[in-house]
């Protein structure tokens, strides 16, 4: 199953090993859900998971080894961007992807984007 994640899925995963969130991530690193990508998305992964901040603060070679399995084992894709109208301009590589590759988003800020069935939180993902 293909899905793209928003980065706020990926950051509560690391902050919390026993948490849904950590569920997705796991399924991510043991190659049961095929992450799909561009650069756009991956700019953002390395960005936000390497911030100095000391609420973040996650080991280098925790957060370099799920960069490197999302690259290794996903599909980047290269896309247009849509002209649908999203509360938050930022969120729209994650929801033109998405879209792009078939695949289900899953966000925490499911606000954020149009109501569509390929939108998920996690807990819906999950109980898919």
């Amino acid at each position: 199953m293909r899905v793209v994640l928003d980065t706020n899925v990926i950051v509560s995963a690391l902050w919390s090993a026993n948490n849904r969130l950590a569920q997705i991530l796991a399924l991510v690193i043991d190659g049961s859900l095929i992450p799909c990508y561009d650069s756009e998305i991956m700019q953002e992964y390395v960005e936000v998971l390497n911030r100095p901040h000391l609420a973040f603060r996650f080991a280098e070679s925790r957060v370099d080894r799920i960069i490197e399995k999302i690259k290794s084992d996903g599909i980047c894709v290269v896309v247009n961007p849509s002209t649908i109208p999203l509360i938050d301009e930022n969120d729209r590589c994650f929801y033109d992807v998405a879209k792009a590759c078939n695949a289900i988003l899953i966000t925490g800020n499911t606000k954020h984007y149009p109501t569509e069935p390929f939108i998920m939180n996690p807990a819906q993902f999950l109980d898919l």
